[in-house]
């Protein structure tokens, strides 16, 4: 296994420094949570390679949502929160709406409420491993991505109460 690493080693170097690049992720941690990822394989991977591209990409974005869910503890107020006692409500209302998108996707036709959970997941999957999860080709997913959430938009848009009117009524 210490041949494998040693192999490795630059090609993971060279893929975590091009995926860290302007994000804000350290490039020393990517590696360290792909190395993490392989011992906890526990076997050798057939194209190993290729498994480490994906690793390392699979990584990468981990850590960039994670970079933007992040919030100091202590901010320059001195205090955990800085915006007071609003963030409760921010908080329900949020949840609410989550849920109202996710039982609208619910009800959506045909194969679109696998695409939007699909698009809608926290792994962050590409294209092409939504169309692979799907069986569906990359080319189409677009195309059928639009008609759902048209279709989402829609159903939503009867559901949610239209806003208050402002100025003059016709």
């Amino acid at each position: 296994m210490s041949d494998l690493f040693d192999k490795l080693r630059p090609l993971l170097r060279a893929e975590a420094a091009a995926e860290t690049a302007g994000t804000g992720v350290d490039a020393a941690d990517l590696e360290q949570a792909v190395w993490v990822r392989l011992l906890e394989h526990r076997r050798t991977p057939e194209e190993p390679a290729d498994w480490l591209r994906r690793a390392v990409r699979a990584e990468a974005r981990l850590a960039r949502r994670r970079a933007r869910r992040e919030v100091p503890y202590g901010g320059p107020g001195g205090g955990a929160r800085s915006s007071g006692g609003a963030e409760p409500e921010d908080a329900l209302l949020h949840g609410e709406e989550n849920r109202a998108l996710r039982s609208a996707v619910a009800r959506l036709p045909g194969r679109c409420p696998e695409l939007m959970r699909a698009l809608l997941s926290p792994r962050d999957l590409t294209y092409r491993e939504i169309a692979g999860e799907l069986g569906i080709s990359q080319g189409s997913l677009g195309p059928v991505r639009s008609r759902c959430l048209g279709c989402l938009r829609r159903m939503l848009a009867v559901e949610v109460a239209a806003p208050d009117l402002r100025g003059m009524e016709r």
